[in-house]
């Protein structure tokens, strides 16, 4: 119903308006395609060569639809943008977009042109003047046309050598901002735990305690762990990414391998626990040592036998204190 919102209904739009918001939207998505080149620009220039070329096609059509607009209507172009229309579709901002990754903000910009391409279709069969029809169903053609031409761009930019290396550059990325903080997290969490829990196990062989301690040193863990990486580094010099997403993931893998280990200990029958515990931390030791070798390169038994040392030393260290 009109008196529930402020903006106007499409239908509601002239064929100067439709015109209008079209040229506000090429001008926006062209804003959108420079500004996400200019983020890609250092460490993928093949890409942001490609969001050039997308800002390039949309300012032709939007001077084709500049054009449009005078011949029609004249120079004095109506202010109107998408936010004004209801039901019309939206644009993320680009600060929820800048930090997802490179295949994130490709996923972007191809949503970007299915959404203007399946508004500008449906818009057209619902309309009943066959000009305005004509003019819609023109617009569509031109965002199917936009990715056509993405495509293009990319075959022309990005040929197999810049493609493995903006690859490996998002790689690189992915392990500094996610795979190194949470493997810290994963490696604290389940091996500075393992002492406090299982001597706490074998001094009161009460699995409820035991799981009240082993949660108590888990969240407490992986609260200091999340903080601290978040506090250590920015990333802006380091270039290791978001504090925030680095403090995540770290905080929740700590939590995460401090838990493993103490949940079992809410069977209430002891041996049966630490029979499962003892599996588990068996299990956390080897999944340590896969990731080291998955994505840092380390040579498996070199890191399995580090880890499990490392690990195998605490676990016995808190056994032997608490049955002493």
């Amino acid at each position: 119903m009109r008196f529930f919102t402020q903006r106007k209904h499409f239908r509601d739009l002239t064929e100067q308006e439709i015109i209008a918001l079209a040229i506000s939207s090429e001008e926006d998505d062209a804003r959108i395609y420079r500004s996400y080149a200019e983020m890609l620009r250092s460490d993928y220039p093949a890409s942001a060569k490609v969001f050039d070329g997308m800002a390039a096609e949309e300012d032709q059509h939007r001077s084709l639809l500049i054009g449009l607009h005078e011949q029609r209507f004249g120079s004095v172009i109506p202010l109107i943008r998408r936010e004004h229309v209801a039901g019309y579709y939206a644009r993320r901002p680009i600060w929820l977009i800048e930090n997802l990754g490179i295949e994130r903000i490709r996923e972007e910009a191809e949503m970007m042109e299915r959404d203007a391409e399946r508004f500008y279709l449906t818009a057209a069969e619902r309309s009943t003047d066959t000009a305005t029809r004509k003019l819609l169903g023109d617009l569509a053609v031109a965002e199917a046309g936009h990715q056509a031409t993405a495509a293009e761009l990319e075959q022309t930019y990005l040929d197999p050598d810049s493609q493995e290396s903006e690859q490996a550059v998002s790689r690189r990325q992915f392990v500094l901002t996610w795979v190194q903080p949470g493997l810290a997290g994963l490696m604290d969490g389940s091996v500075s735990t393992l002492a406090p829990i299982f001597a706490t196990a074998f001094a009161t062989q009460d699995t409820w305690t035991t799981f009240l301690v082993g949660l108590a040193a888990s969240v407490g863990a992986g609260i200091s762990m999340g903080f601290t990486e978040a506090a250590s580094d920015d990333g802006e010099l380091s270039g290791r990414g978001s504090p925030v997403k680095r403090g995540l993931a770290s905080g929740v893998m700590t939590t995460v391998g401090g838990l493993g280990h103490a949940l079992p200990y809410l069977i209430p029958e002891f041996w049966t626990a630490t029979s499962i515990a003892f599996l588990i931390v068996f299990c956390e030791l080897w999944a340590i040592a896969w990731i080291q070798n998955r994505f840092m390169d380390t040579p498996f038994f070199r890191a399995a036998f580090q880890v499990v040392l490392g690990g195998s030393l605490v676990l016995a260290a808190g056994i032997l204190i608490g049955s002493g």
